[in-house]
């Protein structure tokens, strides 16, 4: 080996060794993800204990033995409540997407005069703090008749879904190319036709990400869910999840399961379509 060589050997062992930078962010996203976790294991332990066990003095401990029964008594209380959220959030979540992609569709491809005022006007609805709306929209709701119904609730969150669905089908019709209008208007097509045949079938990571994004959204929702339906028979999950604690003690195996039970579909949903959520919302992320 030359002494040049054994000059370039330092350098290029400098080159190749890893630095400590990289070490050093997995060493914190490994610290992140075990403090994210530990409320998670004591759920989890919680709801496969016993009464008896299920007590913070314990909550470290493991079962012993496995108990399924607040996972029964929790099942047996929230069923109803369970099929009351999925009535309430597939609607919901379908109807806002659609608004959202009729909005943003025309924000994007069809500006009209005034449009960016609009745009701005409709966005200020992402940051008007939900008890601020609450007295006038229970009266507008008591006016038309929904008020304490289902149906009533979906056009709370459709409505208060309309900002941000907006907003994601705007950024994300504006990477569209404008050739792809153009050649729908010398065909001779509509607006609507270009809308239905030619976006909509480009429209699907938009839909995406506004599906996971509505469909948690709105299935977390408690304060709506207990202001617009009253009546426990009707509420959501999370309302009838706050109401498993009693008044003058708690089982909280019972507690711990119902929230298991209450956070499984919205896991489900992101553990599904996660990678699509992820690359559909960057995809409108660029412009």
């Amino acid at each position: 080996m030359s002494v040049a060589e054994i000059d370039r050997a330092p350098a290029a062992a400098a080159r190749v060794r890893p630095g400590r930078g990289p070490i050093a962010g997995l060493v914190a996203l490994v610290v992140l993800a075990v403090l994210f976790l530990v409320p998670v294991y004591v759920l989890v332990m919680a709801g496969l204990k016993s009464g008896a066990q299920a007590d913070a003095r314990f909550m470290w401990q493991l079962p012993s033995p496995i108990d399924l029964g607040g996972f029964g008594e929790a099942w047996t209380r929230l069923s109803p409540n369970l099929r009351n959220s999925l009535l309430l959030v597939i609607p919901a979540t379908i109807l806002s997407s659609v608004v959202g992609a009729l909005n943003g569709f025309v924000f994007a491809k069809l500006p009209f005069r005034g449009h960016n005022v609009v745009f701005a006007a409709v966005m200020l609805g992402m940051f008007i703090p939900y008890q601020v709306v609450l007295i006038p929209m229970v009266r507008f709701l008591q006016s038309v008749g929904l008020y304490g119904s289902l149906t009533g609730l979906i056009l709370v969150h459709v409505v208060y879904g309309i900002p941000i669905t907006t907003l994601i089908f705007r950024n994300y019709f504006s990477q569209l190319p404008d050739e792809i209008i153009e050649a729908g208007q010398i065909d001779g097509a509509s607006t609507w036709t270009i809308f239905t045949r030619l976006i909509l079938p480009l429209s699907l990571p938009g839909f995406v990400v506004c599906g996971v994004y509505q469909f948690t959204n709105i299935w977390n929702d408690f304060l709506f869910g207990i202001v617009v339906v009253p009546d426990p028979a009707s509420q959501p999950v999370t309302v009838a999840l706050n109401n498993l604690s009693g008044s003058f003690s708690v089982q909280w195996n019972t507690v711990m399961s119902g929230a298991l039970i209450a956070a499984l579909p919205t896991v489900i949903v992101y553990v599904l379509l996660g990678r699509f959520f992820v690359r559909g919302f960057l995809s409108g992320s660029v412009k």
